[in-house]
């Protein structure tokens, strides 16, 4: 997973640099944030794949880094990595979004599996979200595939104005762009000579 870029955050230094410096071996971009305030600020400037946080610093703790992170990106995945833990924080933590908790100290191997399962779900789930935002058209007939409440690819194709109708609010009416009553009039020209 190298390339991910990845905020670390903790008030404790020597965990700080350690981290910092395993993460980078490991190929990711890794920005440092020495607590909780400077975090806040560098997700206002900057989009991470991961906030790595721990849980209690003074004035801006790791709940608080949580939510500006998913504020600014719900995309975002948030690894809360602590030495103060309750059973209380972790569902906190994972209520508000928090991909994963794990307990300060930490076993170096496991860290960095379930950091790397954390970045391959978001990735996933990034590329579902693309298909899901694309609206299968004919390229023959304009028709629409419409997929709502079924398989991806399972939809009933139906025309442009059903699908309209039938997925929004939008109120139709009828006409011709310029382009369509220009060629309709040449028709009805060409025809009225012809006869």
């Amino acid at each position: 997973m190298a390339s991910n870029s990845i905020l670390l955050v903790d008030d404790e230094m020597i965990i700080l640099k350690t981290l910092e410096f395993d993460l980078k071996k490991e190929g990711y971009n890794v920005s440092t944030a020495k607590n909780g305030e400077e975090a806040v600020k560098n997700l206002a400037d900057y989009n991470y794949d991961m906030v790595i946080t721990d849980l209690k610093m003074e004035m801006v703790d790791g709940i608080s880094v949580l939510k500006a992170a998913k504020a600014k990106n719900s995309a975002t995945e948030v690894f809360i990595l602590t030495g103060f833990a309750s059973v209380n924080s972790a569902i906190d933590a994972l209520r508000l979004g928090a991909a994963d908790y794990m307990l300060k100290p930490y076993d170096r191997d496991e860290l960095f599996m379930r950091i790397e399962n954390c970045l391959k779900k978001s990735e996933l789930e990034k590329r579902v979200k693309l298909y899901e935002d694309i609206l299968p058209i004919c390229c023959e007939c304009k028709s629409i595939r419409d997929d709502t409440g079924v398989e991806q690819g399972k939809g009933d194709w139906m025309e442009l104005e059903d699908y309209l109708t039938k997925r929004s609010d939008v109120k139709l009416t009828h006409g011709l762009c310029k382009k369509c009553y220009n060629k309709n009039m040449n028709e009805l020209k060409f025809y009225a000579r012809e006869n």
